[in-house]
């Protein structure tokens, strides 16, 4: 038997890098699987892979009518859903604030921050019936300081942390946590390949060996950290984040 036997898991942008491997890491441990993703095509394909107790459903997560249409197929397939995690996102070339463009602001503000948002509007209502549930969001390292030409994204991540811990305010009562998942730079084509033509990938730049773990993330660290903070082990968790990211916010280490 798996840890997440009966439980249904809704995964947005599952079909990127990270999404992908959550989807997948929760189907192994029993539980049915929402591979919610815009492109509708991969979605399918990866439900398909995934087999059974697994469903694509199309989604931008920018879009009510769509979230509204995906939780009720959810619901029709295996019932209340339990997990939410809230991955979709969106990184951008790097900019400087006066440079950037006001239609980078509203796109990067509408996917990370008002995606997230009516996410939690859709599931609340359908975790309720079930009896409660965890929704997680994603933030990210940058957003607990600034990072030079990324305004637009280390904004929406810093709301994201505001809009969690609010969320674990409004929900608790109602058997409903809600907690936020930091990562650092790990590997995923958002880091490893180009923002832009002539824009070198954030891997490229990023230079891991100062820190305390002098290498990247990988996409399974991540999804393992999910199994924990979406497991009964932190039902005394809520509005709190979990980072990981190998140190890197904790700054240069002591060579060996």
């Amino acid at each position: 038997m798996g840890r997440f036997d009966g439980q249904t898991v809704f995964v947005t942008g599952a079909t990127g890098g990270m999404g992908r491997s959550h989807a997948q890491t929760f189907h192994r441990e029993g539980a049915a699987v929402v591979v919610a993703a815009r492109d509708e095509a991969a979605g399918i394909a990866l439900a398909e892979q995934l087999g059974e107790r697994a469903l694509a459903v199309p989604l931008d997560v920018t879009d009510e009518q769509q979230w509204a249409a995906a939780v009720t197929a959810a619901e029709q397939q295996f019932g209340p859903i339990s997990i939410l995690i809230a991955n979709a996102g969106i990184q951008h070339p790097p900019t400087l604030i006066e440079n950037a463009d006001r239609s980078l602001w509203d796109t990067v503000t509408a996917v990370n921050v008002t995606g997230t948002a009516l996410g939690i509007r859709a599931v609340a209502p359908s975790m309720r019936r079930g009896g409660g549930g965890v929704i997680v969001t994603v933030a990210s390292t940058m957003a607990h300081g600034g990072t030079a030409a990324f305004g637009p994204y280390v904004a929406s991540k810093w709301a994201v942390r505001g809009l969690t811990r609010t969320a674990a305010l409004e929900l608790g009562r109602d058997g409903i946590r809600v907690v936020s998942l930091t990562p650092g730079v790990v590997a995923t084509p958002l880091i490893t390949e180009p923002l832009a033509e002539g824009v070198p990938a954030i891997a490229e730049v990023f230079d891991p060996e100062p820190f305390a773990v002098p290498r990247k993330g990988e996409p399974h660290e991540i999804s393992r950290a999910l199994l924990f903070l979406t497991s009964p082990d932190t039902a005394f968790i809520t509005g709190s984040e979990l980072v990981i990211d190998g140190g890197l916010l904790l700054g240069p280490a002591l060579p060996a």
